[in-house]
């Protein structure tokens, strides 16, 4: 697989045609190259692929293989399935509960991250594994809700890097009570290109995702439209029309994606899987009281906190969507002295417009 030009149908068509051999596969590779045109043709060394080992062994992390007790099933409906993941942390037993992937704008308004909260924190109480990207803005909140009970990060780069850097915190609690998945080598940088080969796999892990929140050319809508390739269900959280963070959303329901309000929606068009969830629940002997109520918001990390950077993270937040000014002030984790003086500039610019009921929401452009 780290030879040039590997990819999964070729791992999988070489192998065959060795009988299952791989050093016959690898000593075929030259050949088949230079047929293709390809007269400089390198094979990854032995010593390369014991150096990568040794180097996720070394950040904690374990390979799976495909037909491994241990490989997700729902890898078995993607056409391109990788043939191995890197694995690490402990939640390999979240990849066999009823799951649901949870994916989103990285820039998520208020409201987009306050329904986060309560859909995820009630579903992963209910026994539910989340499944994200852990990127910033709707993926980190949806992993966060799930800590306690459930989460898998699907992660462009290696499960040792981590990306973006305000989620390290985040991408360490993942990797001491959930899971961090990825098919890149460990110490992989992301790269553009390698988002898209994430996004296939978040898609492919849960029996269905939920939309909160996404462009309507974006990474989520790319998720979105994988899974219902795959056969998944395709879950939508309504937009206000002038908020182009909702646009993609507002897109998937007129083309037959579910349209989700509170969780009552989500267990009713999930109705079979949120059933086995309960009995998941159940069999690992959860108590009651943790299963009604969500998880306890995990402390974030600290952003800068100079006033043109809390301008930034306040228009950020708001939307055309009226939101009130105290859930702003927690969303952002600052004083209200801190708040107000920012606001106050804003307002003054014409950028954000205070309505009746302390309510804030940004001007149209």
């Amino acid at each position: 697989m780290r030879s040039r030009r590997v990819g999964p149908k070729t791992y999988r068509r070489l192998l065959h045609q060795s009988g299952g051999d791989p050093h016959a596969a690898l000593d075929a590779l030259p050949g088949i190259a230079r047929k293709a045109g390809m007269e400089e043709y390198r094979l990854c060394s032995r010593g390369e692929a014991e150096a990568e080992l040794e180097a996720g062994h070394a950040a904690g992390a374990r390979l799976i293989h495909e037909g491994d007790p241990d490989w997700p099933t729902g890898m078995a409906d993607l056409a391109e399935a990788p043939p191995m993941l890197w694995a690490r942390g402990p939640g390999i037993p979240s990849l066999f509960r009823p799951s649901l992937a949870v994916v989103g704008a990285r820039n998520a308004s208020s409201l987009g991250l306050r329904m986060a909260r309560k859909l995820c924190g009630e579903l992963a109480a209910e026994g539910l594994t989340i499944v994200s990207g852990l990127a910033r803005g709707i993926d980190a909140e949806a992993h966060r809700c799930a800590l306690r009970t459930g989460t898998v990060a699907v992660v462009a780069g290696g499960v040792d890097v981590v990306y973006p850097k305000e989620n390290a915190e985040l991408t360490d609690q993942i990797a001491a009570s959930g899971l961090i998945l990825s098919e890149m080598p460990c110490g992989m940088r992301p790269q553009a290109r390698h988002f898209p080969r994430r996004n296939r796999l978040v898609a492919a892990l849960p029996e269905a995702v939920l939309v909160i929140e996404a462009a309507a050319r974006s990474g989520s809508l790319i998720t979105a439209r994988n899974a219902g390739e795959l056969g998944r269900d395709v879950l939508a959280v309504p937009g206000h029309p002038l908020d182009g963070r909702a646009e993609g959303c507002n897109l998937l329901i007129r083309e037959g994606a579910t349209l989700i309000r509170r969780v009552e929606d989500v267990v009713e068009a999930l109705t079979p899987l949120s059933g086995r969830a309960g009995e998941t629940a159940r069999d690992e002997g959860m108590a009651g009281a943790d299963r009604a109520e969500p998880a306890p918001p995990v402390a974030r990390q600290t952003p800068d906190s100079g006033e043109a950077a809390v301008r930034e993270r306040i228009l950020a937040l708001l939307g055309p969507s009226p939101v009130a000014e105290d859930q702003v002030i927690r969303d952002l984790g600052l004083s209200a002295r801190q708040v107000g003086a920012a606001l106050v500039a804003l307002e003054l610019g014409g950028e954000v417009e205070r309505l009746p009921g302390g309510l804030l929401a940004r001007r149209k452009a």
